[in-house]
Protein backbone atom coordinates (compact mmCIF):
# COMPACT_ATOMS: atom_id res chain seq x y z
CA UNK A 1 0.00 0.00 0.00
CA UNK A 2 2.98 2.33 0.45
CA UNK A 3 4.49 4.35 -2.39
CA UNK A 4 7.77 3.18 -3.89
CA UNK A 5 10.85 4.15 -1.88
CA UNK A 6 9.04 4.28 1.48
CA UNK A 7 9.51 1.53 4.07
CA UNK A 8 8.67 0.81 7.71
CA UNK A 9 11.42 0.39 10.33
CA UNK A 10 11.03 -3.38 10.15
CA UNK A 11 11.32 -3.40 6.37
CA UNK A 12 14.44 -1.22 6.57
CA UNK A 13 15.92 -3.57 9.17
CA UNK A 14 15.51 -6.60 6.90
CA UNK A 15 17.66 -4.71 4.38
CA UNK A 16 20.29 -3.96 7.04
CA UNK A 17 19.28 -0.30 7.32
CA UNK A 18 17.89 2.10 9.94
CA UNK A 19 16.02 5.43 9.61
CA UNK A 20 19.11 7.30 10.80
CA UNK A 21 17.39 10.31 12.36
CA UNK A 22 15.29 11.24 9.36
CA UNK A 23 11.75 12.48 9.99
CA UNK A 24 8.72 10.32 9.22
CA UNK A 25 7.95 10.74 5.51
CA UNK A 26 4.42 9.28 5.56
CA UNK A 27 2.11 7.04 7.54
CA UNK A 28 -0.46 4.38 6.82
CA UNK A 29 -3.52 4.36 9.08
CA UNK A 30 -5.98 1.51 9.54
CA UNK A 31 -8.74 0.53 11.94
CA UNK A 32 -7.89 -2.17 14.41
CA UNK A 33 -10.44 -4.52 15.92
CA UNK A 34 -7.89 -5.65 18.49
CA UNK A 35 -7.27 -2.18 19.98
CA UNK A 36 -10.65 -0.64 19.04
CA UNK A 37 -8.91 2.31 17.52
CA UNK A 38 -6.68 3.46 14.72
CA UNK A 39 -3.19 2.03 14.24
CA UNK A 40 -0.36 3.63 12.32
CA UNK A 41 2.68 2.44 10.40
CA UNK A 42 5.32 5.14 9.97
CA UNK A 43 7.23 5.16 6.69
CA UNK A 44 10.79 6.34 6.03
CA UNK A 45 12.66 7.14 2.81
CA UNK A 46 14.98 4.40 1.60
CA UNK A 47 17.33 6.94 0.04
CA UNK A 48 17.99 8.61 3.43
CA UNK A 49 18.37 5.39 5.42
CA UNK A 50 21.74 4.57 6.98
CA UNK A 51 23.39 1.20 7.59
CA UNK A 52 22.74 -0.53 10.91
CA UNK A 53 25.53 0.03 13.40
CA UNK A 54 27.61 -3.12 13.98
CA UNK A 55 27.34 -4.98 17.28
CA UNK A 56 30.44 -4.23 19.36
CA UNK A 57 31.74 -6.31 22.26
CA UNK A 58 30.62 -3.62 24.73
CA UNK A 59 27.08 -3.50 23.28
CA UNK A 60 26.85 -7.29 23.32
CA UNK A 61 27.99 -7.38 26.97
CA UNK A 62 25.46 -4.70 27.94
CA UNK A 63 22.68 -6.59 26.16
CA UNK A 64 23.63 -9.84 27.90
CA UNK A 65 23.63 -8.06 31.28
CA UNK A 66 20.19 -6.53 30.63
CA UNK A 67 18.73 -9.88 29.57
CA UNK A 68 20.20 -11.57 32.67
CA UNK A 69 18.52 -8.92 34.84
CA UNK A 70 15.16 -9.72 33.21
CA UNK A 71 15.60 -13.40 34.13
CA UNK A 72 16.82 -12.91 37.74
CA UNK A 73 14.13 -13.11 40.43
CA UNK A 74 14.31 -10.22 42.93
CA UNK A 75 12.83 -12.39 45.69
CA UNK A 76 15.17 -15.38 45.58
CA UNK A 77 18.00 -14.02 43.40
CA UNK A 78 18.07 -17.09 41.13
CA UNK A 79 18.28 -16.95 37.33
CA UNK A 80 14.94 -18.48 36.35
CA UNK A 81 16.05 -19.34 32.80
CA UNK A 82 13.14 -17.38 31.33
CA UNK A 83 12.02 -13.76 31.31
CA UNK A 84 10.04 -13.12 34.48
CA UNK A 85 6.36 -12.28 33.94
CA UNK A 86 5.85 -8.55 34.49
CA UNK A 87 2.49 -9.04 36.22
CA UNK A 88 4.11 -11.28 38.85
CA UNK A 89 7.47 -9.57 39.22
CA UNK A 90 9.01 -12.81 40.52
CA UNK A 91 9.74 -16.30 39.27
CA UNK A 92 6.88 -18.78 39.22
CA UNK A 93 7.96 -20.75 42.34
CA UNK A 94 8.18 -17.51 44.36
CA UNK A 95 4.80 -16.34 43.02
CA UNK A 96 3.21 -19.68 43.98
CA UNK A 97 4.57 -19.48 47.52
CA UNK A 98 2.89 -16.12 48.24
CA UNK A 99 -0.62 -16.59 49.70
CA UNK A 100 -3.44 -14.92 47.79
CA UNK A 101 -5.29 -12.05 49.47
CA UNK A 102 -8.85 -12.89 50.45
Amino acid sequence: MAPAGLFTRRQLRTRGLRPGGQPVAAQILWRSRRTNGVRAAYLYRLALAKPVRPMTEARAAALAKANAARRTCPACGIDAGYVLPAHLGTCLPCADSVPLAA
